[in-house]
């Protein structure tokens, strides 16, 4: 896109200026943008990838929002500064070394910028704003602009089009005013299925479901699979009314249709709205606000008239109020009563002061936070896809300040990068901070952000301070969107050391040390009572619940704080656990997923998911399992009584694998290996059902004189095998050549080549057998493990207590899953086993991308939701070292930036207990006198002998898991009297 005069532009290096630009946006939406896909869908990305996007103010905010808008994959980012770097921008700006100062701030952040996503041209802008730049562009964001110029280019854009968004911080607290066109957002299916197994005629009809649902009144579904009333499958999007029994729902009226059978999926679907937008001088003085917190209303009206009054400040004194300036805060304060007998509004005037006194502030935390909203509503703008803002946000944080007024000295900013930082806490927090010593577990898209905050707040940067981080992961290609301390050249490379590398960039004097180490039991040895002793907390940065239980109950057992947070695409939280005055995260052992039956997995999946794991399951079953059983078996003499000793059905399962692989019927050419493909595609799409369908025939009633495939049971139907059906030859070409790679044999993709093989391989022909007992739910399968064939079970013991000869030739090769590499067969093999078996049951199929996230087991991540809960996360961190001691400061947060959510909430207290009168005992944390208030080390109980330390936690040398708190209370109060 040329651009006028003062505009800077580099390309990538080695692709054309537009062609190649083009051309690699198709690329990258089928590998490094996954994580987009997964939440925006494939047309919002279609749309996104055609939006150019201007960024005016290159500080901390305008680069946070550049950095998660070039991630997503946006066409086009132009980033726009006419001012240099000082001291003060370093303390929120990533992109600025101390070497940038006096220099042009959107210049100095290009090259960076560059390397984030080379697929988004990006250019720098040095000169001012005026409307033939403007007119280039789908969507204009300001930041730290003034409100004469944000009335003047949200005026030219409301009249020409343009997407207007404004975004502001001032140290604790942050604006965002949103300005979109009237446009439907599209349709989609969120995602949302339930099964039902009654649809009753009438008008209106009634839909009751197999299990409960979250609809709400106004809701839209479109039913799929109805059997008889097959009308609802074609009649489009249903709007629906709640009944009262939370299985049921109201539809449109039926009456006429036919009558319903069986069977059905109703699907929530997002349906397009309008909303309507008020320019932005309208919007000032007749404000639509998101409300975010527990706050009254009249503190975001507080809020809207101190940013205005500050404006009026700056264009009357030329400057922002100083630090902690008694003199500054009147005036401000005597701005906004002016604004405020316009408005007719209470004013709360303890916020106007606290914000007076930090206004000069310049925070990492809150940029990063503010930033993550603001660039979500620029994807919004870009893609239609979710809820926009309406149309202001205001945020503030002041609770961060310290618990008790205290007389502050003088507040000088000379030439320290935390300058921004020192203006709202002061030099000795700075200082306090630099000396922390904390852990960070993870280093993934939350870790990354977490990081780069770290550096800018200077956490563990003093000569006392240090970071720990631990990560035992690679980067792979998919994480580049949005784990921004990455690049394309540190695909392959350590996560944690090219993390630690490039925040000593981002700030040399951090202390920080990488480990690659996995947190859990088999580690306590580097992560022991001498390495918690030393912390001052611990930031969880991980992505599955197990590990954040175990996690948490280290730092209950060693009395350190906790910060944790996570994403699932637009939604987010935060959590703070603070050692004696609140809950823990959670208790170990407890249910953290709820797993898919085994028996809904191996013959009645309903769901695409069930078809999905199902393949993974064949996967980590033949190429990986099997092969290590194998080399066990070769290498380890008591690996057969192992087997054995752990019970009969498991181990009959084991041996006729082992005996099928080292004898006979290992392959010994590439033509067995398609030939096992085949094979093994008859027994599971074709056998397999019809022996199903033999056991229970599609007529079969139950005891009660209720249909069997009903319900959840979605009645199969064998395939029949043809080399011109595509899935059919993906799931050969697939299985053969991943067969084949575990005995090292050499396969082709060619398919003639398949074909001719094919031709050749005879199939046996199957008859169904009486007799065969197929489990129905997974406690009848638990009962049946005694019933196994004996004598087979000691026949293949027999042929295989003797090790084979040519143990070294036998040797396989097993395959770990790797989903993000299209060239292995992985994938290929998943979404054709998963559609296949789809197939059978009547499930609609899942393309690549959806087989991906649910066999790979992915978790959304986009860089927006990370930005903004990192933020937070931050926030909290303030608190912890501040020494915060007030629950209610406290703000754990819950986040869901597709439809702007943001909820904040009190953290729960420990629960008491009282095991005497002389003992109250806070049930995740210890026991103490409860006339003794808890010492700023811990707390102890007094006896003879000296101080004898009470730990009572739940974790590994602590209450022992599972025993009741009350009762393990009694116990130690007993020990202690002895």
């Amino acid at each position: 896109m040329p651009l006028v005069c003062n505009c800077v532009h580099i390309p990538c290096d080695g692709l054309p200026k537009v062609q190649s630009a083009k051309l690699c946006t198709v690329q990258v939406c089928k590998s490094c943008h996954n994580s987009y896909r997964y939440v925006l869908g494939h047309e919002a990305m279609h749309h996104m990838k055609k939006a150019d996007v201007l960024i005016a103010g290159m500080r901390g905010l305008g680069v946070e929002i550049a950095k998660n808008v070039i991630l997503a994959g946006v066409k086009s980012v132009t980033v726009q500064d006419e001012g240099i770097a000082s001291w003060e921008d370093l303390s929120s700006q990533f992109y600025l070394e101390e070497s940038s100062i006096g220099q042009n701030r959107a210049q100095c952040s290009l090259s960076k910028l560059l390397k984030l996503n080379p697929y988004v041209t990006v250019s720098a802008h040095t000169g001012p704003l005026h409307e033939n730049l403007l007119a280039q562009f789908q969507v204009v964001v300001l930041t730290n602009s003034s409100l004469d110029e944000q009335r003047k280019i949200g005026k030219y854009c409301h009249s020409s089009g343009i997407q207007f968004i404004t975004a502001d911080t001032k140290g604790l607290c942050g604006s965002k005013f949103t300005h979109e066109l009237l446009h439907p957002l599209h349709s989609w299916q969120s995602g949302c299925l339930l099964l039902f197994v009654c649809s009753l005629k009438g008008n209106p009809g009634i839909v009751t479901c197999t299990d409960k649902h979250e609809f709400q009144d106004g809701d839209f579904v479109a039913f799929s699979e109805v059997l008889g009333m097959t009308e609802l499958n074609s009649c489009g999007q249903v709007e629906i009314k709640v009944l009262g029994k939370p299985y049921t729902f109201s539809i449109c009226d039926t009456s006429l249709f036919s009558e319903y059978e069986k069977g059905g999926v109703a699907t929530e679907v997002k349906m397009p709205k309008m909303f309507h937008f008020q320019a932005l001088h309208d919007a000032i003085s007749n404000p639509q606000m998101v409300m975010t917190g527990y706050g009254k209303t009249n503190k975001h009206h507080t809020l809207h008239l101190a940013f205005q009054a500050l404006h009026c400040f700056v264009k009357r004194a030329g400057r922002l109020p100083k630090p902690r300036d008694q003199a500054d805060a009147k005036m401000l304060l005597a701005m906004m009563r002016e604004l405020k007998s316009e408005a007719q509004l209470e004013l709360d005037e303890d916020i106007v002061r606290k914000f007076a006194f930090t206004a000069q502030g310049n925070l990492g935390p809150v940029n990063s936070f503010i930033g993550g909203l603001a660039a979500q509503e620029v994807l919004k703008a870009s893609s239609r896809k979710f809820t926009p803002v309406q149309q202001w946000l205001y945020f503030d944080a002041l609770e961060c300040l310290p618990e008790e007024e205290e007389e502050k000295e003088e507040v000088r900013l000379l030439t320290d990068r935390y300058d921004g930082q020192i203006a709202v806490f002061g030099k000795a927090f700075q200082e306090k901070l630099g000396k922390q010593k904390y852990f960070l577990v993870g280093t993934g898209a939350i870790g990354c952000e977490l990081l780069k905050n770290f550096a800018l707040i200077g956490l563990g940067a003093a000569e006392d301070g240090h970071i720990t981080v631990t990560d035992m992961d690679s980067i792979e290609k998919s994480n580049l969107n949005r784990q921004f301390l990455f690049t394309s050249e540190d695909i392959g490379r350590l996560k944690s050391e090219t993390a630690m590398q490039a925040i000593l960039k981002m700030n040399p004097s951090m202390h920080i040390t990488a480990h690659q180490n996995r947190v859990d039991p088999e580690s306590e040895e580097v992560y022991g009572n001498k390495f918690f002793s030393s912390l001052d907390g611990v930031a969880a940065a991980l992505d599955n619940l197990e590990a954040r239980v175990y996690l948490d109950g280290r730092c209950v057992q060693h009395q350190k704080p906790l910060l944790e947070g996570g994403t699932l695409g637009t939604r987010g939280h935060t959590t703070v656990v603070v050692p004696f005055l609140t809950d823990s995260y959670g208790v170990p052992g407890s249910s953290l997923q709820k797993a898919i039956p085994l028996c809904t997995l191996k013959n009645f999946p309903y769901l695409i998911e069930h078809t999905l794991q199902w393949a993974r399951d064949e996967f980590e079953g033949l190429f990986k399992q099997v092969p290590e059983n194998v080399n066990q078996y070769l290498t380890d003499h008591e690996f057969l009584q192992r087997t054995l000793e752990r019970g009969e059905a498991g181990a009959l399962e084991v041996l006729a694998q082992l005996h099928g692989s080292v004898g006979s019927q290992r392959p010994a050419v590439w033509e067995d290996c398609v030939t096992w493909a085949r094979l093994r595609w008859e027994i599971l799409y074709n056998n397999d059902i019809r022996q199903l369908l033999h056991c229970f025939p599609p007529h079969q009633m139950t005891s009660s004189g209720l249909p069997f495939w009903s319900g959840q049971k979605k009645c199969p139907h064998p395939l029949t095998f043809s080399p011109n059906n595509a899935t059919h030859m993906d799931y050969i070409i697939a299985a053969a050549n991943l067969y084949a790679q575990i005995y090292k044999i050499k396969g082709t993709r060619d398919r003639n080549t398949i074909r001719e093989v094919l031709e050749k391989v005879h199939v046996p022909s199957f008859t169904p057998k009486s007799g065969v007992k197929i489990h129905v739910t997974d406690q009848d399968m638990e009962k049946d493990k005694e019933n196994v064939d004996t004598a087979h079970l000691l026949k293949l013991k027999n042929e295989l207590a003797s090790t084979p000869g040519n143990s070294t030739t036998l040797r396989m090769h097993p395959i770990e899953f790797e989903k993000d590499d299209d060239t292995n067969f992985h994938m290929d093999f998943i979404v054709a086993a998963s559609n296949l078996r789809a197939e059978n049951y009547g499930i609609p199929p899942a393309d690549r991308l959806k087989s991906k996230l649910v066999a790979g087991r992915i978790i959304p991540a986009i860089a927006t939701t990370t930005a903004a809960v990192a933020g937070l996360m931050c926030l909290e961190l303030y608190k912890l070292v501040q020494g915060h001691r007030r629950i209610e400061l406290y703000r754990p947060a819950f986040l869901n930036l597709a439809v702007q959510t943001c909820v904040f909430y009190q953290p729960l207290a420990p629960q008491l207990f009282t095991v005497s009168d002389q003992f109250n005992c806070k049930s995740v944390w210890l026991c103490i006198p409860s006339h003794r208030n808890p010492p700023a080390g811990g707390f102890c109980r007094q006896s003879s002998g000296g101080n004898l330390p009470v730990t009572f936690a739940r974790g590994k040398g602590c209450m022992p898991s599972g025993q009741n708190a009350q009762e393990y209370a009694i116990e130690i109060q007993i020990q202690l009297s002895e």
